[in-house]
């Protein structure tokens, strides 16, 4: 589980990927993109890591299986690159990373599982009254989770979400979090790593009667 609370802009220093499509019929849809093993240079994250540990790299919660000085490794499995933006990522690309929360840490964004809905994208950003607005359209069957004023992960960044307009949204975003992510860097057309509210697909799942 995660906060939402980025530690460290990470780069990305490799994407390796097998040389074949993986075969259908086994454990791959047919025409799946292949898995992939992310390098990430990220001193910070990695000062008490340990093999197993869980780092979220845009929002996506992703196991660390190997590191080495500064520089660490995850393999990211087909579904997870098909359904987030990871599966775009090139070296030199900088990702938001967050290390799992601890028992005795500080909730200072909201409860973010890693476990990401799918991609939005990018409509139009600039300064609004009160500072720098983003607008995101929200990955298909996702509206109904989110609310006017209520939180939501966009790569991996804990937003309140500033106004609701059907399956678009406006977040606000601080000079701190335009300069300690990955959002500062997000133009018009920039897919990005969407995660709604857990709490709501709770309710959602003990009342069945409510319309969907």
């Amino acid at each position: 589980m995660f906060t939402g609370i980025i530690e460290e802009l990470g780069t990305v220093v490799a994407v390796d990927r097998p040389a074949t499509q993986p075969v259908p019929g086994a454990g791959a849809e047919p025409g799946a993109a292949p898995s992939a093993r992310l390098r990430i240079r990220a001193p910070h994250v990695l000062a008490d890591v340990h093999l197993g540990d869980s780092i979220a790299v845009n929002g996506c919660c992703l196991t660390v299986a190997g590191h080495d000085g500064e520089v660490w490794t995850a393999d990211v499995i087909a579904t997870t690159l098909a359904a987030t933006t990871l599966g775009t990522l090139a070296p030199g690309d900088r990702v938001n990373l967050e290390r799992s929360l601890r028992a005795d840490d500080r909730l200072g964004g909201h409860i973010v599982q890693g476990h990401v809905d799918g991609v939005g994208t990018v409509l139009s950003r600039g300064d609004g009254e009160g500072g720098h607005l983003l607008r995101v359209t929200l990955p298909a069957g996702t509206g109904r989770y989110v609310v006017d004023r209520g939180s939501i992960a966009v790569d991996g960044v804990s937003l309140t979400v500033a106004a609701l307009d059907g399956d678009e949204i406006t977040i606000g975003l601080l000079p701190e979090t335009l300069a300690r992510t990955t959002l500062g860097l997000r133009t018009a057309g920039s897919g990005v790593n969407v995660e709604v509210d857990i709490l709501a697909k709770h309710v959602e799942r003990l009342l069945p009667g409510l319309p969907r």
